[in-house]
């Protein structure tokens, strides 16, 4: 009770954070559903406002009938959610670029995000560059939503989702069979013996979902992400969404079962429509009696030796 009575005194006026730092507040919330007698110090930034937007979970696997231009006349084609998933790891194994930072460096990333008032009004452009300590053992210096602000260095016990170190996040499993079961034993050893049980896919598709908003992460650990939420029951298909930059894409989305927190579906992952490379996430965000259209996209990321320097 003591960490939702925390969740009630946040400024629901304050502009909200990231997807990053929103994922940190869910987490916590999490943490107090599972062991509301063992209270867990939590790392949270302290920043300017946090909006806790839930997660969704789908309740069944579907598939949809997308349009796809071939030169003449349209030719549909029946997509599932595994298949766009699946496609997406291949992609991204295709295209990635592992990168192997040192303890001592920063994690370099540069987010758009793009914002236009729900029901009409002028679009706005944010361009986030944060630089978070490798190891957290230094001040990290971040963006949210055009606002800056250093971080302090980790503290002994602290604790966040998803790992902001970078040698927590080496520890996930990059086999996407493992990982599921590696987030739902978390903070214990995980046992692989041991099936997912149907009440535990809520909580492994929210950790997953969180992985997703890290802007970078160790070689194969994305894919693995993608091929994980193919493995877990009931996401949704979403044929004719768009990019930030207008490209044609599909969706895939959480929805919950009626009369859960997540009944009203979370954020859309968007991926190309042709080839399935992530092309970013579309959400909304409630700023006290407005409420956003937000899409957002990472357009670069590198490991560099100080804050302020850029690749």
């Amino acid at each position: 009770m003591n960490e939702l009575k925390l969740l009630r005194e946040w400024d629901a006026e304050a502009p909200p954070l990231t997807d990053t730092a929103r994922a940190r507040g869910r987490f916590r919330l999490y943490q107090a559903m599972r062991a509301p007698a063992a209270p867990t110090a939590v790392r949270r930034r302290p920043l300017l406002g946090i909006a806790v937007a839930a997660v969704a979970a789908a309740a069944v696997t579907t598939t949809v009938v997308v349009a796809e231009n071939t030169g003449t006349s349209p030719r549909t084609q029946t997509v599932s959610a595994v298949t766009v998933l699946q496609g997406a790891a291949a992609e991204e194994r295709r295209l990635e670029k592992p990168i192997a930072p040192r303890d001592d460096q920063f994690i370099y990333t540069k987010e758009i995000i793009k914002e236009t008032p729900v029901g009409g009004g002028r679009s706005k452009t944010y361009v986030d560059e944060s630089w978070n300590s490798v190891d957290g053992s230094k001040k990290s210096y971040v963006s949210e939503l055009g606002r800056t602000q250093w971080v302090p260095p980790d503290q002994p016990g602290q604790r966040s989702w998803p790992p902001r170190r970078w040698s927590q996040l080496k520890q996930l499993p990059t086999d996407p069979g493992k990982l599921p079961i590696a987030l739902r034993d978390i903070g214990r050893t995980p046992d692989y013996d041991r099936p997912m049980k149907a009440d535990e896919w809520p909580m492994v598709q929210f950790f997953l979902s969180g992985l997703l908003r890290t802007p970078v992460l160790p070689e194969g650990l994305r894919p693995a992400t993608f091929e994980a939420l193919a493995s877990v029951p009931g996401v949704k298909v979403l044929p004719g969404r768009t990019d930030a930059d207008g490209r044609a894409g599909i969706g895939i989305q959480y929805v919950g079962k009626p009369g859960t927190p997540w009944a009203d579906g979370g954020p859309v992952l968007v991926f190309d429509a042709k080839t399935y490379q992530y092309l970013g996430m579309r959400d909304r965000r409630n700023a006290g009696a407005k409420t956003y259209e937000q899409w957002s996209y990472v357009a670069a990321d590198a490991a560099v030796d100080r804050v302020m320097q850029r690749p």
